[in-house]
């Protein structure tokens, strides 16, 4: 039985967990899809939604929460790259995918299976926001 187990552990530390879901999530926002295992994208949609729903609040509280969900610098980290690419992705949820989204209740995300994946047949899935288009990700 599965009583109060609420999520998927990935055999992975809490830390890295929150850093693996972090990371794609970033990607999902900047690319509108990404491609994964089919347990993880059933995750992440968890982590997008919750994103989303913040960014259409548009409160300076979410921004900081969101910030906090994306993994703010850490203890020993450098200055760089990856916090421009959180404020980019910060500013994309509270503007573009905001405004996408304003009359959207929820559902923001979908996960499309793909099959297994050959090697060690592992189930694929994209997750994608449910307004992506296809026509401008193919030309691109």
């Amino acid at each position: 039985m599965r009583h109060r187990k609420a999520f998927r552990k990935f055999s992975r530390t809490s830390s890295h967990r929150r850093a693996m879901f972090a990371n794609m999530a970033m990607a999902l926002v900047e690319n509108g899809r990404i491609r994964t295992t089919e347990p993880k994208a059933k995750e992440l949609r968890r982590v997008a939604e919750r994103l989303v729903t913040m960014g259409k609040k548009g409160t300076p509280s979410a921004r900081r929460q969101v910030f906090g969900i994306l993994g703010g610098p850490g203890k020993h980290a450098r200055p760089g790259n990856e916090e421009r690419r959180q404020e980019k992705v910060v500013e994309a949820l509270f503007s573009d995918l905001a405004e996408r989204f304003r009359d959207r209740p929820g559902g923001y995300t979908r996960v499309v299976k793909l099959g297994p994946r050959q090697g060690d047949a592992a189930p694929m899935a994209f997750i994608e926001f449910v307004d992506f288009d296809f026509e401008a990700a193919e030309a691109d």
